[in-house]
């Protein structure tokens, strides 16, 4: 291996989801999903999750950038970048629209037919995401969604019928996207969209989200057996929210809360891959009482489902102080969070912190000895189009460029397995966590904006250029 370059078929390319992308959010029979339900944000403005649709609501969801009728033009920009994967989800409510149903939807089976033969004509792999915060709003409603063990065996039917019709169109898969997000179980967003719990106040969230994110790990883990029953060259991994906790000084107490925090995010990827929980987290969870609805069963299929590889996304880090808490009472880690003075911040107030990617890809490595795949990595930045209709991005280059040098350190000086790189958002699309469209991360810009108006055309920013060259390059000229 050249020191500067990544090795021999690395899998370049960039990560979207359908609810974000696609729009067309009742085209071919699709259903409600939780997406559909979220009107539009803004930084600091969380968005609302309503009950049902309701009129006179924005949700930027259901028209997105329109993918589902512009998806030709969009792979052909991305194999003129050169990229040899494209990551995307399957929208579950395309195939399941109410997700109890017995047989799938046709037409959403085969709008995905045509989606991954169109990447294959250009000699791009798809990477499959089952769950990506699209979970049938159906569910949520009758089930209290993975509050009820019963949806279990609503995601494994959803997940055969992904695996029997895409065996031989899709090798890499991912079960839950970002599954460690609930660990903020007050944030209704991740509590919704993880696993279809709804927040009210009588409720205790900390005890709902250890029941329903058991019962995710059991589906995954009968999902992933299934899988390598349908075909056993899958590769089927997990997805977390690669978030490393410092602590804000080198003080014991703050040394051990940030551990503390770390093993309150990593139990979720620990049952993935060791196929049992932790020790720390199943006593914190026998100490509470919670999760009442374990069985033998449910553990002899976790040691069963074990997935191939650690698929995650990393934006930042975080730091916490054990001033701001309880090491024996920490509940939500985002209870403990303090501003890092060490560190940039992105104009949403995410820190910027490109080394945190290094020394995530030697943690990772270090705690589950599998490969690992870069999956999101990316800055949501305000774009602006220039009067020759040019887009200037350079504080996007620069922060890609920063993190993929410490990605190339950590390959060629670390010796870290990794398997792909894949920037979130690698055409704009509308934002999760805040609805908008002007929180930008792609390389490629679509002209739309906040409200909804503007003509979907498609444009190359200078980044386009710029990932064009690292691709061709195998990583070996991250130059601007």
């Amino acid at each position: 291996m050249v020191e500067n370059s990544f090795p021999a078929g690395f899998l370049w390319g960039g990560a979207v989801a359908a609810h974000q992308l696609e729009g067309a959010w009742q085209a071919g029979g699709k259903g409600v999903s939780v997406a559909d339900v979220m009107t539009a944000g803004e930084n600091g403005v969380p968005r609302e999750i309503t009950k049902g649709v309701v009129a006179g609501k924005n949700y930027p969801n259901h028209d997105a950038i329109d993918f589902y009728g512009h998806y030709k033009e969009d792979i052909a920009l991305f194999a003129e970048m050169g990229f040899k994967c494209f990551r995307t989800s399957i929208a579950w409510t395309r195939i399941f629209p109410n997700g109890d149903e017995a047989e799938p939807n046709e037409a959403g089976l085969k709008f995905y037919d045509d989606l991954f033969a169109e990447c294959h004509k250009y000699g791009i792999e798809p990477v499959v995401t089952l769950a990506h915060f699209e979970m049938p709003w159906h569910l949520v409603e009758k089930y209290h969604g993975f509050g009820n063990r019963k949806t279990i065996d609503f995601f494994v039917r959803f997940a055969t019928t992904c695996f029997k019709r895409y065996r031989n169109q899709v090798k890499y898969w991912m079960t839950f996207n970002e599954i460690d997000n609930q660990a903020a179980f007050n944030n209704d967003f991740s509590m919704a969209t993880n696993s279809g719990l709804l927040l009210d106040n009588d409720s205790d969230n900390e005890a709902e989200m250890y029941q329903a994110a058991h019962y995710e790990v059991v589906a995954s883990a009968l999902a992933v057996k299934e899988g390598k029953r349908i075909n056993p060259d899958f590769m089927i991994g997990t997805m977390i929210n690669y978030t490393p906790a410092y602590p804000a000084s080198s003080a014991p107490a703050d040394v051990l809360m940030a551990q503390r925090v770390n093993q309150r995010r990593f139990w979720f990827s620990d049952v993935q891959v060791w196929g049992e929980y932790p020790r720390e987290v199943e006593t914190y969870i026998q100490r509470r009482g919670f999760r009442p609805d374990i069985t033998e069963e449910d553990r002899i299929v976790l040691k069963e489902g074990t997935v191939d590889y650690v698929g995650f996304s990393y934006y930042q880090s975080m730091t916490v102080s054990a001033k701001k808490g309880d090491v024996d009472q920490i509940t939500d880690p985002m209870d403990i969070v303090v501003e890092n003075p060490y560190l940039e911040s992105s104009d949403w107030d995410w820190p910027i912190d490109p080394i945190g990617l290094r020394y995530g890809l030697n943690d990772l490595t270090d705690r589950y000895h599998l490969p690992l795949f870069i999956v999101e990595n990316g800055l949501g930045a305000v774009d602006q189009v220039e009067a020759n209709g040019e887009i200037h991005d350079p504080y996007r280059i620069d922060y890609l460029r920063k993190h993929l040098e410490e990605v190339r350190k950590a390959v060629t000086l670390d010796g870290v397995d990794l398997m792909g790189y894949t920037p979130w958002g690698c055409i704009d699309l509308v934002s999760a966590g805040t609805g908008q469209m002007s929180k930008r991360y792609g390389f490629i810009y679509v002209d739309k904006d906040d409200d909804g108006n503007g003509s979907l055309a498609r444009s190359r920013k200078d980044s386009f250029y710029w990932y064009q060259k690292v691709i061709k390059t195998n990583g070996a000229d991250l130059s601007e």
